[in-house]
């Protein structure tokens, strides 16, 4: 068959499925001022704060509107200088040492400093900005002490007092007292310092019911500090807002205003990716205390540092970004303006971008994906992925608190259903929550879970006390807004009906609301998603650690706590990764989650686009993007570096582990 009849029968299938769920979509919308290239982003996104963004369709925007010490090769996704020009890293691998670039600027003409990324980091660690990412630099000395408000006797601490002027933005602070825990009266016995968290170190926001009083030296003199809500209070005490770790001591430093220091706790493989992820970009201080959150964000107020400023954004619309003429880089980024479209229905993005109004969409419908496969299109680029697809239980609510109950249903889902009735593009089932191509990186080969069985599941349910389903609670499915979700809600829905006899609810909400109910716990069992931040098995076993910010399931096992915190300070690397390899299967013995299939990229780029490149993470830079009309020569992004040599020193090439 042509590629003409092909094409044709992709289009017609495509107004099929516009006609059938009654969508009207405008296909040929003018607009006069069509930017240089224009790509749908799924969701509405929930901001372009950098230190409290969780998603994809956010990590694209702070992407481009910001930049961290280091960036990402487009092809190969080797860390590449960023805001830094070159690092060096101490022979123990604990020290780095970053060097910043001199001509690097704020999008207002103000110089970068190592002072914004020291307050910057300041900001994304301290708790009152609950940051989900925040996590992701706890390998720095002393970072999870602070963000966890751990304080034991004898530590350095700071106390914020409740001062701020009135209206003051969030980490506007008051005025900020030092000096070193004598005394935590009111928790019995609070142990002594030592050069790590303990367990039992006394938390600064106390317990309501009977608030402790610090005892801190100060200056020479003992003063004591207690809540304003606290009930008995001490009336020798004074107020304050949070009392936490000397930030002072924690692991980064200010050398000069070019130069920052960090210091790990271990040695950590991946941390130059981790500081290039977008979560760990400086933020513009004197914006952020001006405006507040979210004022700073918009487009009227904001401060950026990447190769392109948001200029407007209309919700639930587009986003229009523009070039950034103060970027170090500037003279290589490509295009001048992007519009970023919030279009969550894959049919609408396939219609925009077969009639020329979308340069780049992430995903295309499930139904049309056979049919692109055999018309040969060469625009549409599906490449593996590095991701792995889940539901999650909602461990705190009986009866998903017991594991019998969380592997019946789990052993009752038909993956390999889902692949082929839903998915059709080439996913693969999954048989463990670490993505089985890790091994092409690293020497991991993940443990699988129970396969699909479901006699064997609904035994396991009536062992559980529910034959047949009877007794069960209703349970919910929680998913956010896209047709592949829902399809595949509705499939599982059915399946644990035929074999389990459950009845489940499904719900589905927006993307901002979705994460809040996520967050909250207001769930029974939730799709969720994991893409990984760097190519180790510690980026998705992490997550089900006690008290990490995205085990929204609220799971927790000490014997897995202790391994993967084993596995993420051992050298060695085939130790390594037995340690994860032993914490995965308890993971999947227990199954506070559900692994469903392991996807590929969608990826469909109009020909005229150049330097978008298929790779694992599924990253575009969109700085490394042009178009075939606007005639700005990139070049090859390791050069603006030089070579690796000129910008990492010391003896170890990329990756080093």
């Amino acid at each position: 068959m042509s590629n003409r009849r092909q094409l044709s029968r992709v289009l017609a299938a495509a107004t099929l499925l516009l006609v059938v769920s009654g969508m009207v979509v405008a296909l040929a919308l003018v607009r006069p001022d069509r930017a240089d290239f224009t790509f749908c982003n799924g969701t509405e996104i929930k901001t372009v704060d950098p230190a409290l963004v969780t998603g994809q369709p956010e990590g694209r925007v702070v992407w481009a509107v910001f930049e961290g010490l280091t960036s990402y090769h487009p092809q190969t996704l080797e860390p590449l200088p960023g805001v830094a020009e070159s690092w060096e890293i101490s022979p123990d691998g604990k020290r780095y040492t970053f060097r910043l670039r001199r001509e690097a600027r704020w999008s207002d003409g103000r110089p970068i400093t190592a002072e914004d990324f020291h307050w910057s980091f300041q900001r994304l660690l301290h708790p009152e900005t609950a940051a989900e990412y925040a996590y992701e630099m706890w390998y720095v000395s002393h970072a999870e002490q602070y963000t966890a408000g751990r304080v034991a006797v004898g530590d350095p601490v700071e106390i914020e007092l409740p001062d701020r002027p009135p209206g003051a933005a969030p980490f506007a602070r008051g005025t900020v007292l030092y000096g070193r825990l004598l005394a935590v009266e009111g928790l019995g016995s609070v142990p002594a310092s030592n050069d790590g968290p303990a367990a039992d170190d006394a938390p600064a926001s106390g317990d309501p019911s009977g608030e402790p009083v610090y005892v801190v030296e100060i200056g020479g003199r003992r003063r004591r500090f207690q809540r304003a809500s606290a009930v008995p209070r001490d009336p020798a005490a004074e107020d304050y807002d949070w009392l936490l770790y000397d930030f002072r001591r924690v692991g980064i430093q200010v050398v000069d205003p070019h130069t920052l220091r960090i210091t790990l706790n271990h040695p950590v493989p991946y941390f130059l990716e981790i500081v290039g992820f977008y979560p760990m970009s400086p933020v513009p201080r004197h914006c952020v205390e001006r405006y507040g959150y979210p004022a700073w964000t918009k487009p009227e107020n904001i401060v950026c540092n990447g190769p392109f400023i948001l200029k407007s954004r209309r919700i639930r619309d587009r986003i229009r970004l523009e070039k950034n003429p103060y970027y170090w880089d500037s003279d290589h980024v490509r295009l001048n303006s992007i519009d970023v479209l919030a279009v969550e229905s894959a049919v609408t993005g396939l219609n925009l971008y077969l009639t020329g109004s979308s340069d780049w969409i992430p995903s295309v419908p499930n139904e049309i994906v056979p049919d692109l496969l055999r018309s040969g299109r060469t625009d549409f680029r599906p490449a593996p992925y590095l991701a792995t697809e889940y539901y999650i239980f909602n461990t705190r609510r009986k009866p998903l608190d017991d594991a019998r109950v969380r592997r019946a249903i789990a052993m009752a889902v038909n993956k390999q259903e889902i692949a082929a009735r839903v998915l059709r593009s080439g996913q693969i089932p999954a048989a463990s929550l670490v993505p089985e191509d890790i091994a092409k990186y690293v020497d991991y080969q993940p443990p699988r879970c129970e396969p699909y069985a479901p006699e064997r599941a609904a035994a396991l349910l009536a062992e559980a006390g529910y034959p047949g389903g009877g007794g069960m609670p209703r349970l919910e499915l929680l998913y956010n807004t896209h047709e592949s979700h829902q399809a595949i809600a509705e499939l599982l829905q059915s399946q644990w009906k035929r074999s389990l006899g459950l009845d489940v609810r499904l719900t589905n909400q927006d993307w901002a609301r979705y994460l809040a109910s996520r967050r909250q716990g207001e769930f029974w069992i939730s799709r969720a998603g994991w893409i990984a931040d760097y190519l180790d098995p510690n980026t998705f076993l992490e997550m089900f650690t006690t008290g990490n910010p995205n085990n929204h399931g609220g799971w927790s096992r000490p014997e897995y706590d202790a391994l993967v915190s084993a596995a993420q300070v051992e050298a060695r690397p085939e130790v390594r990764m037995r340690l994860f390899r032993r914490a995965e299967e308890i993971l999947l013995q227990e199954m506070p989650l559900i692994p469903l299939y392991w996807p590929v990229t969608r990826n469909m780029v109009q020909p005229r686009v150049r330097g978008f490149y298929p790779n694992i993470l599924d990253i575009h830079p969109l700085k490394d993007i042009g178009i075939d009309d606007i005639g700005i020569d990139a070049g090859d992004p390791t050069a603006r570096g030089s070579t690796m040599r000129n910008w990492c020193v010391g003896d170890r090439p990329w990756p080093w582990w």
